[in-house]
């Protein structure tokens, strides 16, 4: 009876393993794993493709709203507009296909998931998305009109400001980009709240460092190196910094 018993115990735990990893997936050997993130990098490259292409049909519109802060644009040589409308398409394919890159990753690794990490990844992707979405839309309408409005200051009568294509398209690119990242910014904190590395006193006693930290990495990834520019990235990171010890304070009680 007692060896019964203990073979129906191992039985229940067999069974328990193999529905939080199956079988087929948790003995997958390499050649199966570089298959898989083959057939997803497709899916990325398919998608992103379509979206630029979509995108392209679209693209002087698109500039057209881009280049809105600035007035008109100017290209330089014969080639110019052309290769501008093929950045700016695949710039706009990847941000429309963003949802679909993020879940791609996700299905890729949600094998090695627990079921109970599987759960808070539905709620996850779609924060780093729409978090991302938010730091793109806050700089468009709040930063890079007053960048723009900043360094045509400097016009004089002699001076007068004559943007290309090329060179507004590439500084709109790398000032938006920081943005989407920096806002990624409560997120992050407030998962490492939850695993229990941080709390909101220990963000409290670092806030001289983050405001270091905030100003290195604007320094870094500010497409001009004017202390203007850097400070439009630093002080809303910043911020999100301190939005965040009050998010880490009143969620999760730390």
């Amino acid at each position: 009876m007692e060896s019964k018993e203990n073979e129906n115990q191992e039985n229940q735990e067999l069974n328990k393993q193999t529905e939080i990893v199956p079988a087929d997936q948790a003995n997958m050997p390499l050649s199966g794993h570089l298959d898989e993130f083959r057939f997803r990098l497709i899916i990325c490259l398919v998608v992103v493709t379509a979206a630029s292409g979509i995108a392209y049909a679209y693209v002087e519109d698109i500039i057209a709203a881009i280049a809105a802060p600035a007035g008109k644009l100017y290209f330089l040589n014969p080639a110019e507009v052309f290769f501008s409308y093929i950045k700016i398409a695949v710039f706009t394919g990847c941000m429309a296909a963003l949802p679909v890159l993020c879940y791609e990753v996700w299905a890729f690794v949600r094998p090695a998931l627990k079921p109970s990490e599987r759960v808070s990844v539905w709620w996850f992707i779609p924060t780093v998305v729409l978090l991302f979405y938010a730091g793109l839309a806050f700089s468009y309408v709040a930063v890079l009109p007053a960048a723009v409005t900043f360094f045509m200051g400097f016009a004089t009568d002699t001076l007068q400001p004559m943007f290309s294509l090329d060179a507004y398209l590439s500084f709109f690119i790398a000032f938006e980009l920081p943005f989407g990242i920096v806002f990624e910014l409560p997120l992050i904190l407030f998962l490492l709240a939850k695993a229990g590395l941080i709390t909101s006193t220990f963000l409290k006693s670092k806030r001289k460092i983050m405001i270091v930290i905030a100003f290195v990495f604007a320094a870094i990834v500010s497409p001009t190196t004017d202390i203007f520019t850097q400070a439009m990235i630093a002080v809303p990171m910043i911020l999100l910094y301190e939005f965040s010890i009050v998010l880490v304070k009143w969620l999760l009680r730390k």
